[in-house]
């Protein structure tokens, strides 16, 4: 049968309802079972056992806020092509979940819908098997993998009367999980066609989400086609999320770091960059000279960090061991300082060395790429000026 398939083409569904039920109450009784579990279905059970669920009543729903899943929809890369997803329902219960499990939005017959409104199975539902247990969506979650529960299968009693069939949905450009699509119905209704129609729906939203990202890029590059065209020397335009629409100058990768307005970016090929905001997405090229990056930090009070050397400065907040950590390779100059040194110099040992690799990894994160490493020292071309009052 597999790790998928819940059911075998030809299976007596009625029966094969029945034969689970037994199995299920006795493993969740501490007895012997007719047959053990599929095994996927066994690894769950442990886990929810393991969270103190109880299989004879409905745990917990509360769904969020109607805002809060509006908000949820806005920010999920999904809502690009739900539309298109949704379609899939055709007389069935489908459902997309963000990447937490928590359902976002829903499609189907309004008998079914008024059933799984019973359960509790509606927008803003947390469907994660430490909310109600086993079940297709939260089990997808953690197994990374799809998964097609039937009858009691589930942990929950009250969803013995379902079969489900869930599979994750990737960013095909990083891989990254973006959610969940389910489609569920009445256990007894459960076709052996139901697997591959939502694999299916899924390959297809996942080639829709890579186009989208190539019409943007594609966007992105004929609008800035007047400043590539007016630049000179290398560069790269990027989007938010740093992903590369055009080069000039320099053999580029997919990717580089988010930009942020003021904050330095470390570009392979280019160096040390001041991202440019355009009016759609961002111009990245060389600080170079005429570009310095003049740093000050002001000490007086809580320590603030004023950038200077792009169309305006920018200026952050930092902690205490922040700022004392660019005092200390401002001192230091070019020769830098090793993860050991530093390590001596905050704490007396070098006995430190994790945590200083951590602490500068988040002064990084705050102020770019400011900060050089192997050894970490100022970037070139980035002075830094400390006024202590």
């Amino acid at each position: 049968m597999g790790e998928f398939s819940a059911v075998r083409p030809g299976t007596d569904l009625p029966r094969h309802a029945r034969e689970l039920r037994r199995v299920h109450d006795a493993v969740l009784a501490g007895g012997r079972p007719p047959h053990a579990p599929r095994a996927l279905v066994e690894r769950s059970w442990s886990r929810v056992l393991g969270l103190g669920l109880d299989p004879g009543r409905a745990n917990a729903r509360d769904p969020l806020p109607f805002d809060e899943v509006e908000r949820l929809r806005r920010e999920s890369p999904l809502a690009l092509i739900v539309d298109e997803l949704l379609r899939l329902a055709d007389g069935l219960l489908l459902v997309v979940t963000d990447a937490g499990g928590v359902i976002l939005w829903r499609a189907g017959p309004s008998a079914l819908l008024r059933r799984a409104d019973a359960l509790g199975f509606g927008e803003g539902a947390d469907w994660t098997e430490a909310a109600v247990g086993t079940n297709a969506i939260g089990t997808a979650l953690v197994e990374a993998a799809p998964v097609q529960l039937f009858s009691a299968e589930h942990f929950e009693q009250a969803q013995h009367a379902w079969y489900c069939t869930a599979h994750p949905v990737h960013d095909p450009r990083t891989g990254e999980l973006l959610g969940i699509v389910d489609v569920s119905g009445p256990a007894l209704t459960l076709h052996p066609a139901v697997g591959a129609l939502v694999e299916t729906g899924v390959r297809l939203a996942e080639a829709q989400l890579w186009r989208h990202h190539t019409d943007h890029l594609d966007r992105l590059r004929r609008s800035a086609a007047h400043v590539i065209a007016a630049v000179r020397g290398p560069l790269l335009i990027v989007d938010d999320h740093g992903w590369v629409a055009a080069a000039d100058g320099v053999a580029a990768r997919d990717r580089i770091g988010a930009p942020r307005p003021g904050a330095a970016l470390g570009v392979p090929g280019l160096g040390l960059c001041l991202p440019e905001r355009l009016a759609e997405g961002w111009l990245v090229r060389p600080a170079g000279a005429q570009h310095a990056l003049r740093a000050t930090l002001d000490l007086r009070a809580s320590p603030v960090l004023e950038v200077r050397g792009g169309s305006a400065p920018w200026r952050t907040p930092l902690t205490r061991r922040h700022a004392e950590i660019l005092s200390l390779l401002a001192a230091c100059g070019p020769a830098g300082l090793t993860a050991a040194q530093l390590s001596g110099r905050l704490f007396g040992d070098a006995d430190h060395v994790v945590t200083v690799r951590a602490e500068v990894s988040r002064l990084r994160r705050a102020i770019g790429a400011l900060v050089a490493t192997s050894p970490y020292r100022l970037a070139e071309g980035v002075s830094l000026r400390i006024d202590r009052g």
